[in-house]
């Protein structure tokens, strides 16, 4: 599985970091992608991270995946808006940016996104095509879009 690394940022990779999955049919040909955007931008993976095939991670401040994190099958984590609001800095202006921490044995299903400013608590699951825009506490099930409590874990 190919993974691209762009950015003028630091990209830091714990003990055995698994790019792909051989075993996720369907999805061989696409590309992981990890962009540290600036030079102050900062995408810290620990130790026994999955990133699925398709996956993209996009930092301008910072994403910490930490320890056993399974990242699913075209997840898209991004730290930015991306493009201002107001049509005149829209080109021009500087995005919002916050940080993004998906803290220890979580996993984050195919196809969901998280936004900027975002903590996804321990051990919770976050369910497929879910769309994250506020923090998720430890130890449970959220899903939906927006992504909502389901149930404890």
């Amino acid at each position: 599985m190919p993974l691209l690394l762009n950015g003028r940022g630091k990209i830091q990779f714990g003990k055995n970091f698994q790019n792909g999955v051989s075993a996720a049919h369907f999805t061989y040909s696409t590309y992981n992608y990890i962009l540290s955007l600036e030079e102050d931008s900062e995408v810290v993976i620990g130790d026994n991270v999955v990133m699925a095939n398709g996956a993209s991670i996009q930092a301008v401040s910072k994403i910490i995946l930490e320890d056993n994190v399974m990242i699913g099958i075209n997840c898209f984590l991004v730290d930015t808006d991306g493009h201002d609001l107001d049509p005149e800095k829209r080109m021009t202006g500087i995005a919002k940016s916050a940080p993004i921490t998906i803290k220890k044995n979580v996993v984050v299903y195919y196809n969901s996104v998280v936004f900027k400013g975002v903590t996804i608590g321990e051990n919770s699951v976050i369910g497929a095509c879910s769309v994250v825009t506020k923090d998720i506490p430890p130890n449970v099930f959220a899903a939906g879009n927006p992504a909502r409590v389901i149930r404890n874990l």
